[in-house]
């Protein structure tokens, strides 16, 4: 009997019209397009601005984009997971809103949330739902609006985050393509790092809070890169030796679209050409939970049934990890 992996078998994605270049930033904060590109790799990032539109609005363009070019019903999607750390609400799920808007009447939704990591990690989740044999049509999309909580005046995170949504629908399949391999991490040194302060149960917004501008992402900088480089990097190494993969094996890399510095090491450690990773970060900056799923969407059509995919992720908390998954189809 063949076993069931779980397969990638559709992608969609929507990122918002309005650009907003290192050039407008420049006329913001005291920072400049050159600074910003040495470092980071960013030369734009895409804005939400339509009036109260949150992550949902772009999870479900996203999905519909989905379902539009895989021809399906929303009505034959199982489960719907959405991946995010800017839910619309703090409590109510977003999941289960983009579900119903969707018109997903037969999934059951909710959301999951471990930063920059929250889409590897929803992937992961897929996979065990499709492996075990209780579903057959798994949505996840990674949506975040960072822009809702990152502080325009402040330079070290603004030039950072985009807004964007990316979604992949799982499948079974039973040629051995899908989801190989996985190796997911976390260590909670991290949560002093990356981290919004108020708005949580240890310090509820409040005059001060707001004052303070404390519902904004803080992030130390220079020790999020220190362990997000050699993390990062870890990982997709080890994922390829305990899969005996060369760097010939390996057809792409899709890392986390954090930094260009990060992806660069990532590559180096895994020994894989410029050529075979994947990166949009100079368009889109980071979108957190919405970087892979969108490397997908933009790269779609380079893509080869066969072909074998390094995903590598980190996010704050500390979240990281890697899978090791097979290409379903030729687009």
């Amino acid at each position: 009997m063949k076993k069931t992996t779980a397969a990638i078998t559709a992608v969609g994605g929507y990122v918002p019209d309005f650009v907003l270049s290192n050039k407008v930033l420049e006329t913001m904060v005291d920072t400049n397009d050159e600074w910003i590109t040495t470092r980071t790799g960013i030369k734009e990032r895409r804005i939400l601005k339509e009036e109260n539109a949150g992550t949902s609005f772009m999870a479900i363009k996203a999905a519909e984009d989905l379902l539009q070019k895989r021809g399906i019903e929303a009505s034959e999607i199982d489960f719907v997971l959405v991946a995010t750390a800017t839910p619309d609400l703090p409590v109510a799920s977003t999941a289960a809103y983009v579900a119903s808007e969707i018109g997903a009447v037969n999934a059951f939704a909710y959301d999951l949330q471990a930063a920059c990591s929250s889409f590897l990690y929803g992937m992961s989740t897929a996979a065990s739902y499709i492996e075990s044999g209780r579903y057959k049509k798994v949505l996840v999309i990674g949506a975040d609006k960072m822009s809702s909580i990152i502080d325009y005046t402040d330079r070290t995170t603004c030039i950072i985050f985009g807004d964007g949504a990316g979604a992949v629908l799982f499948e079974p399949n039973e040629e051995g393509l899908g989801l190989q391999d996985e190796y997911l991490r976390s260590d909670g040194i991290g949560r002093q790092f990356l981290k919004i302060d108020a708005g949580g149960s240890i310090l509820p917004a409040s005059e001060a809070t707001v004052k303070n501008k404390q519902h904004f992402v803080y992030q130390d900088g220079k020790s999020v890169f220190k362990f997000a480089v050699s993390n990062m990097a870890d990982v997709s190494a080890l994922i390829m030796e305990r899969n005996n993969l060369t760097k010939d094996d390996v057809q792409w890399l899709a890392p986390h679209q954090a930094n260009k510095r990060i992806i660069d090491a990532t590559a180096n450690r895994m020994g894989v050409e410029p050529e075979k990773v994947l990166i949009n970060i100079d368009r889109y900056g980071n979108t957190t939970s919405a970087t892979l799923p969108l490397l997908l969407y933009d790269f779609e059509k380079q893509l080869k049934k066969g072909d074998n995919i390094i995903f590598a992720a980190f996010g704050g908390g500390f979240t990281w990890g890697s899978i090791y998954l097979k290409w379903a189809y030729n687009s």
